[in-house]
């Protein structure tokens, strides 16, 4: 007679030891997630090096530090496409 333990311990997925590819493919699928999260942090904390300390008000003037002259600032428009 069996037990109901015995009934819930049966083996019903086959042979688990071999041929699996779970295991492995776990694993590239962590380290590629890995790697692509320390790329884009260092690509973010790049792009975030370039941003000045301080953005301009509306309407302040803003030295142009190529140009060494003196530039109104402008509001940003989202519909102008240049």
């Amino acid at each position: 007679m069996q037990t109901v333990v015995d009934v819930f311990a049966v083996n019903n997925f086959g042979d688990t030891r071999e041929g699996g590819l779970a295991g492995p493919m776990g694993l590239l699928l962590i380290i590629l997630l890995g790697a692509a999260t320390v790329f884009l942090i260092r690509n973010m904390n790049s792009r975030l090096k370039r941003l000045p300390e301080r953005f301009p008000a509306p309407g302040e003037d803003v030295v142009d530090p190529t140009t060494a002259k003196s530039v109104a600032a402008k509001a940003i428009d989202p519909n102008d496409r240049s």
